[in-house]
């Protein structure tokens, strides 16, 4: 019997699974949460031991409603880093933004994505309609609690410079209510450069920056494109702001497990 005869079949399986996992909302089980929970401990243990992460300005993170992470992007450690800086009662109401065209493509990808709690974003077609939808609901309910994390760069860089923003991210928040967190994060390209497999031993350091809201502005193009500018500009800022002695508590993985 000619195997091959299979092949499509086995294709339209996997096909079927990762439309499956990649669907959005998702409700976990017991089961899904306790994975998740103990992936996110080991997870932290792991950065503690091997990459030694610093947290400053953990006090500018809202802890009473919903509010959404605006990061430079180098490496894959960059979102185990800013899960590692929110508290563990917040693991399954943070939601990092993962592009669907990489993340939600084969299955050890996928496990990755749902145990980091990952929303699929489209970046390109007509999804991409339907994923800043997605963002939305996540960061309307203001009691909820949902942390979404973002990366307007829309995809890693060298770590040598913080690239143009996406107009995406002005139009996620523009004319809304929800408080947006600048973060920079030092040293993850060098500790996981892109097209490393493992990450190495250097050390990162996490720096947040005061939140800000844009519910004052109407929304439109020039808008968006306003805020996506400024959101960079505050990035930026955290990036060259290399002075230690600052007001703001600098803080290791270890003192936010809480």
């Amino acid at each position: 019997m000619d195997v091959r005869l299979y092949y499509p079949a086995a294709v339209e399986v996997q096909q079927a699974v990762l439309a499956r996992l990649a669907r959005f909302p998702r409700e976990p089980g017991p089961v899904s949460r306790g994975l998740r929970s103990a992936c996110a401990v080991s997870c932290r243990a792991l950065l503690r031991a091997y990459n030694r992460p610093r947290f400053v300005g953990l006090e500018h993170l809202p802890a009473d409603r919903s509010f959404v992470i605006v990061a430079n992007h180098t490496s894959h450690l960059d979102t185990l880093c800013l899960l590692s800086a929110l508290p563990l009662r917040r693991l399954h109401r943070t939601y990092p933004a993962a592009a669907a065209d990489y993340f939600f493509t084969s299955l050890p990808r996928v496990a990755t994505a749902l145990v980091v709690n990952a929303v699929p974003f489209d970046r390109r077609g007509g999804g991409v309609h339907e994923s800043m939808s997605r963002c939305r609901e996540l960061i309307a309910d203001r009691a909820a609690g949902n942390a979404l994390i973002v990366y307007p760069e829309g995809t890693r860089g060298d770590g040598r410079d913080v690239g143009a923003f996406k107009r995406g991210v002005g139009d996620l928040v523009a004319g809304r209510d929800v408080p947006v967190v600048p973060c920079f994060i030092d040293g993850a390209w060098r500790a996981w450069p892109k097209g490393a497999w493992i990450p190495r031993p250097f050390g990162v350091r996490v720096s947040f920056g005061r939140p800000r809201t844009y519910a004052h502005l109407e929304r439109s193009k020039s808008t968006a494109q306003f805020v996506s500018d400024d959101l960079r500009a505050a990035v930026l800022r955290l990036k060259q702001s290399q002075n230690p002695q600052t007001s703001e508590t600098a803080m290791t993985v270890s003192e936010v497990i809480r």
